[in-house]
């Protein structure tokens, strides 16, 4: 027997809010319906919970249902009001090629073909060109002051300060499900649950001007064990632009994923099957120090999202800067990501052991460092060093790169500067 849909996202943890649940499920059943997710371009590239969202909406496209992936070329001139203050505003010419770089990454992970296509679509294709008196009296007339300043970031921003701008983004978003409503009958919105108040004022903007019932959900807000967030406003944001995070620091993010979240972030992430993620789970309680659960966590987010090569290259990377592959057959890319990670300093010519072992905080001492070599535990790219006055010179990898190791595990990199 098929799982329903709901019942599968229920089961991985996908589920914080929705609107009434049965209808949704007796909606979801009797056939195909158009849902959306909307992204704004805030940044040249999604991240971590958008990529959430992504998934999300693939999770239902295989189920049948059709997938509007809204880039939001208006609310991203905006900007979501944030419990942290006042948003700068980007200009137009930035947004719009944020837009045109957030749809060509969206485009990766739903697909385009069948009865059940998805379709990407610019919000500010139906924004730009209404006047501020059919926006007030259409859309504005259905929104009451005192709900909006309920809103928890509003009521936030209050005492502080909240632009008129940013205090009216809920209408421009509301206003996103009640144009897509019409031209395609879209009759859910997915989104993350901070979203979950502009989400649910769309719902009743549609029930106001069209006297439709539609329906919302949201998924968890993704978190560390201790509670915090990934996200780029806290400086944590697990970016899926190759060149804002590396492939390789990509993957060693979810390698370090915490035991108490990596089953966790198995059923959110990837789309293992429940019954093999349960059998991960047993392996890896049973084989703790393996980071089975981890490892598989990595490879399978890692190559949804940038392919697997860059698997099979950051497996190897970190297999070679611990001695268990050769350093040489990394590419320079790879290697230069895997030692940025580790720690990377920039040395002059004639540098010797014990001094980039010093400046790339290996030991905190010139003596701890010729301790750690007349002990045999001072290693320059996996070969043990015997003379503390060796340079790095000769010792040159691709790019003039250098890994420096101290015992089995204490890991950095250093740069010789070219002349």
């Amino acid at each position: 027997m098929t799982t329903h849909v709901l019942d599968d996202l229920e089961a991985r943890g996908l589920i914080a809010h929705s609107t009434d649940r049965d209808a949704l499920r007796a909606d979801l059943s009797a056939g195909p319906l158009t849902f959306y997710v909307g992204f704004d371009p805030t940044a040249p590239s999604l991240h971590m919970g958008n990529l959430l969202q992504l998934l999300t909406a693939r999770r239902l496209q295989l189920a049948g249902h059709r997938p509007l992936i809204l880039v939001g070329g208006s609310t991203g001139l905006i900007g979501d009001p944030r419990d942290v203050g006042e948003r700068t505003m980007n200009s137009r010419e930035t947004v719009a090629d944020w837009v045109e770089r957030i749809r060509a990454q969206v485009e990766q992970y739903v697909s385009f073909e069948g009865d059940n296509a998805a379709l990407v679509v610019n919000n500010l294709d139906w924004t730009q060109d209404v006047n501020v008196i059919d926006f007030l009296r259409d859309i504005g007339k259905h929104f009451p002051v005192n709900r909006m300043l309920d809103r928890q970031v509003v009521a936030s921003r209050l005492e502080s300060g909240i632009s008129y701008t940013e205090f009216s983004y809920v209408l421009l978003q509301s206003m996103d499900y009640l144009a897509l409503y019409r031209r395609y009958g879209t009759s859910l919105q997915t989104g993350g649950s901070d979203q979950w108040g502009n989400i649910t004022a769309g719902v009743e903007l549609v029930r106001r001007a069209e006297g439709a019932k539609v329906h919302a959900l949201s998924t968890p807000l993704i978190t560390k064990a201790d509670g915090t967030k990934f996200g780029k406003s806290t400086g944590g944001a697990l970016w899926l632009d190759p060149e804002m995070l590396s492939p390789y620091a990509f993957y060693q993010t979810w390698i370090q994923a915490e035991d108490s979240k990596v089953i966790e972030y198995l059923k959110q992430f990837t789309f293992l099957d429940l019954d093999e993620i349960a059998a991960i789970a047993v392996e890896s309680a049973e084989k703790p120090g393996l980071r089975i659960a981890q490892r598989r966590l990595a490879a399978e987010v890692t190559a949804m999202v940038h392919g697997q090569d860059e698997v099979r290259a950051a497996e190897q990377a970190s297999a070679a800067l611990f001695g268990r592959a050769e350093l040489v057959d990394l590419p320079v890319t790879t290697l230069r990501a895997a030692l940025v990670e580790a720690g990377l300093v920039s040395v002059p010519p004639g540098t010797t052991v014990v001094d980039a072992f010093v400046d790339a905080g290996l030991v905190d001492s010139k003596s701890a460092a010729r301790r750690a070599v007349k002990e045999g535990g001072a290693y320059v790219n996996n070969a043990r060093v015997e003379d503390p006055e060796q340079t790095l010179d000769d010792a040159e990898l691709q790019g003039g790169l250098v890994v420096l190791r101290k015992g089995k595990k204490s890991i950095a990199g250093a740069e010789v500067e070219r002349a």
